[in-house]
């Protein structure tokens, strides 16, 4: 049974301080038995932060991944996600910890799709995005998952070329199926998968440091080290990152 205090003790080790801006995205399950569940969690992070700094975690309203049919498959779908109504009280693809930490009473979310929920210093900046997380040059950690859950690496895809767009945008029929105001769908896989590219660059680079708590790996890192390796390879070679060159 994994206790509040192996949870804080192991984040201190790993590098977790007070004052810090912190990007956290979780998977309670990855720990085995956590004595208190999320919340045991949340708190763990809150004793290290302190309110001197912040903890954000995105909040999107919507479902975890929904199984796919038969004619789902055919039509080409690889991720079908229910977009939940913004006041639900079920569960969401964020993770129990993420849904916690929503709807406790000293924690401000912000509004839209993808809303982000944020606790401790300028709440107000922190819950409109993670643009101030950017400019405080905070910090991600990972909890049981991997880099394919860090939302701050889309923030540097302004520059994303239609090749590698159109791989995961479905098409007319498709959406005409699946509403895009009801449903977020993707289609589509790219030959190689780029954000473990960066994720593997990063820890060459020494940018990641991480630890077990349980059975849970957890990673940190400057949340600006790691996707300015990403934007740099879109600017440099994107096509070769999503192993797109040589189809082209």
């Amino acid at each position: 049974m994994i206790t509040c205090n192996t949870i804080e003790l192991k984040l201190r080790e790993l590098g977790l301080r007070k004052g810090m801006y912190v990007e956290v995205h979780s998977s309670l399950s990855s720990f085995g038995q956590v004595d208190g569940g999320a919340k045991v969690v949340i708190r763990a992070l809150q004793n290290i932060i302190t309110p001197d700094g912040a903890i954000i975690m995105t909040s999107f309203p919507m479902s975890k991944q929904i199984e796919l049919t038969e004619e789902d498959k055919e039509r080409g779908i690889t991720c079908k996600i229910k977009i939940l109504d913004s006041n639900t009280n079920e569960r969401t693809g964020m993770g129990i910890v993420a849904d916690t930490f929503r709807r406790m009473p000293d924690v401000l979310t912000g509004e839209g799709m993808y809303r982000v929920s944020a606790w401790g210093a300028e709440q107000d900046k922190n819950s409109k995005g993670l643009s101030n997380l950017h400019l405080k040059d905070g910090y991600g950690l990972l909890i049981g998952v991997d880099i394919y859950r860090l939302t701050s690496m889309h923030y540097v895809e302004d520059n994303l070329p239609a090749e590698i767009e159109d791989i995961f945008k479905p098409s007319a029929e498709v959406q005409n199926y699946y509403p895009k105001d009801e449903w977020y769908i993707e289609t589509g896989t790219p030959p190689e998968r780029a954000w473990y590219k960066v994720q593997d660059q990063a820890y060459a680079n020494g940018y990641i440091k991480d630890i077990n708590i349980g059975n849970a790996k957890c990673m940190f890192f400057k949340v600006n080290n790691v996707i300015n390796l990403y934007k740099g390879a879109l600017e440099s070679d994107p096509l070769s990152l999503y192993g797109l060159k040589k189809l082209i």
